[in-house]
């Protein structure tokens, strides 16, 4: 895989650090970041979902934290105490974990459910209205209503 070097852009762009950040943190290779697996849906116009697959965790072993673009979903697993049992074979993961999302901007976290060992991340784009595109009526004026500005000539 190729490695691009940003810093030629850094001399000559200005508030795109974040930008150049998260495309080299997607160019280096993950290798150990597949568990656990998850899909990113597009639930609507402005809505989406990630569905990750933690089976074996409870509500209270996952927590999710949103800060700025950043969306942070870690999971650890609380010490099993078994009496009597002992296990020949571990197939369901139950390690602990950490998945970051980066989220674009004004995309907020809706909500989030556990059921059948998928949780679902609910998230909303609410651009604000200040940000919105707005029409423009354009008026003509009357001959009556133009002015015409006079210059004095000064020597």
């Amino acid at each position: 895989m190729r490695h691009v070097d940003f810093s030629p852009l850094y001399r000559s762009t200005v508030g795109f650090d974040r930008l150049f950040t998260i495309l080299d943190s997607l160019a280096q290779p993950d290798g150990a970041q597949t568990y656990p697996p998850y899909n990113i849906e597009r639930t609507g116009e402005n809505t989406y979902r990630i569905t990750m697959a933690v089976a074996g965790f409870s509500e209270d072993e996952i927590q999710i934290e949103a800060h700025r673009n950043q969306l942070k979903v870690t999971g650890e697993k609380a010490a099993e105490k078994s009496e009597g049992a002992e296990t020949l074979y571990r197939g369901i993961a139950s390690r602990a974990f950490e998945r970051r999302f980066h989220l674009a901007d004004f995309v907020e976290v809706n909500g989030a459910s556990l059921k059948n060992g998928l949780l679902h991340i609910d998230l909303k784009r609410e651009i604000p209205e200040e940000m919105k595109p707005r029409k423009i009526a354009v008026t003509a004026l009357s001959d009556n209503e133009a002015k015409q500005i006079e210059a004095k000539a000064t020597n």
